[in-house]
């Protein structure tokens, strides 16, 4: 009689234990490129020889992850622009070996839900001029992914 009862209030337990709703992530986190000191905004230009810093304001309805920064050429017009506004474009041309590329990944610290990175890139005085996208991937710790794709321009000053 007494394994009975054991054996009840355990199944109890269990089935009390594995019936809680657990609070499911299902939202992607945010990347906010409209604050008066956000840096880079889509068709902005950066130039040649100096160091820009990239600022923005990435949120999470529960804990951000990770961010990304993918800068490239866009010689041929080719697009991943999520961007309504759409930058003009200098003629197609074929890349040199001076392009400008950089990829860069970072950690954001855990148990955050906002987080205002400030990154300094150091563009090269001899790297190609002209169109290029600025690609921003933001990840929350549930595995959530939002992404932005700019258009922007490397010019001299």
């Amino acid at each position: 009689m007494r394994t009975v009862f054991y054996i009840t209030i355990i199944a109890g337990l269990f089935l009390s234990y594995s019936c809680k709703k657990e609070d499911i992530d299902d939202e992607p986190p945010v990347i906010d490129i409209s604050g008066e000191d956000a840096f880079i905004k889509n068709c902005d230009t950066i130039y040649r020889g100096e160091t820009f810093n990239f600022k923005a304001t990435f949120t999470d309805n529960q804990e951000l992850g990770a961010f990304s920064i993918n800068i490239h050429h866009n010689f041929d017009h080719h697009t991943h622009t999520t961007e309504i506004e759409q930058c003009e474009l200098d003629p197609p041309k074929e890349p040199t070996e001076d392009v400008f590329v950089f990829i860069e990944s970072y950690d954001i610290p855990s148990g955050i839900k906002e987080y205002s990175p400030e990154i300094s890139i150091s563009v090269p005085s001899d790297v190609d001029k002209g169109d290029y996208h600025f690609f921003i991937s933001l990840t929350d710790a549930e595995g959530w992914q939002t992404v932005r794709g700019l258009g922007v321009k490397i010019l001299d000053r």
